[in-house]
């Protein structure tokens, strides 16, 4: 009876042949889920670009976007200039953005067997905020250009003290990792927050924007970045999807199935922590992307992480970007920074999971 249940709700995906034989097995609900998600998106997508100080019709944004706006139209270049420079960087900077954290939120709740871990719980965020504040008001000599590399710089670092400090009796207990993540990420707050109040009121305001996150002047370049780094850590984290599975069912299990589990973990960590790093230092600290994506989506596809991190994905990108147009929208004309909109979405859904799982 299972066996036909099983083979009614998952299909299986092979690539490759021989020794670099994939499979992957794919709940059946996960394509429709992805289709109607990237409908949404485009949905979204398109609104936010018509939307703004400089309006644009919704058929105007479609023509652009498709380039048969006619050359003699009286504000083609306008329209141009606007679609293709201003608002779709920022958009598409947006959908990476929250891709990298749900997929790394959806890997860190993986490997610890937490349904309410999130890639700040490693002291990324803190450990990022950190490196940032100290460029933006102590170390003022410092090039700008180089406060998304010290970000970066700060967030791995910080999960390596983390995964340092929670080895024990010759692995690292996800317990451990969660608590000792907590408590650093708490340190590194407040000697943050030691920085803004001794700061030059102007750094500090400066400061204060980045924290609060944003994808607010973001360009091509930064689209580009965020799309590297996703070319190569998306599908690792696709194919780690079996092993994910595996430490699903706790570490005695995992090592009798033959997995390596401490260079597996590692190894899942390690993209993780990646993925959260750039997503941070390309828009500052945005909190519970990768909480409320990876969570919402297992109801809609299912545990197995071979659906679940796609669709995560895919997911916590058109979250992110229905964030940036509410942002842009609710105050109009100015706007609420990105991190600010998410935690207004993500605090309520956290206290309902917390209720939720107290009953």
């Amino acid at each position: 009876m299972s066996k036909t249940k099983h083979r009614a709700t998952a299909s299986w995906i092979t690539v490759g042949q021989g020794r670099w034989l994939f499979s992957l097995k794919i709940d059946r609900r996960a394509p429709p889920a992805a289709l109607v998600i990237l409908a949404a998106t485009t949905v979204v997508l398109v609104l936010s670009i018509s939307y703004g100080a400089y309006d644009i019709s919704i058929l105007e944004v479609a023509r652009t976007l498709i380039g048969i706006l006619p050359d003699d139209h009286p504000e083609g270049r306008s329209f141009n200039l606007v679609v293709f420079t201003f608002r779709l960087p920022r958009i598409l900077t947006a959908f990476l953005v929250g891709m990298a954290l749900a997929t790394s939120g959806a890997i860190l709740q993986g490997v610890t067997r937490n349904p309410l871990a999130e890639p700040g719980i490693l002291g990324v965020n803190a450990g990022a905020g950190l490196a940032a504040v100290s460029i933006i008001v102590w170390f003022k000599d410092i090039p700008m250009a180089l406060l998304p590399f010290a970000a970066f710089g700060g967030a791995l670092l910080v999960a390596l003290v983390i995964y340092v400090l929670a080895w024990e009796k010759g692995g690292s207990s996800p317990i451990r990792l969660i608590l000792i993540g907590v408590a650093v990420a708490a340190m590194l707050t407040s000697a943050t927050a030691f920085m803004l109040v001794f700061g030059d009121i102007r750094d500090v305001q400066q400061a204060h924007i980045w924290l609060a996150g944003s994808v607010y002047g973001r360009n091509w370049e930064h689209v580009h970045t965020l799309a590297g780094w996703l070319i190569v850590l998306l599908p690792l984290a696709i194919f780690s999807a079996r092993q994910l599975n595996i430490l699903a069912f706790g570490e005695d299990i995992a090592l009798g199935l033959g997995l390596r589990v401490e260079a597996q973990r590692l190894f899942l960590l390690t993209i993780s922590v990646a993925l959260a790093a750039v997503a941070v230092a390309v828009s500052g600290t945005i909190g519970f992307v990768g909480l409320v994506a990876p969570h919402i989506t297992r109801r809609l596809t299912g545990p197995a992480h071979e659906g679940l991190i796609p669709i995560a994905a895919l997911f916590g990108g058109a979250l992110l970007v229905t964030a940036d147009l509410i942002g842009r929208w609710v105050i109009a004309p100015s706007e609420l920074p990105l991190g600010i909109v998410t935690a207004l979405i993500g605090a309520p859904y956290f206290a309902y999971l917390l209720y939720k799982s107290s009953i």
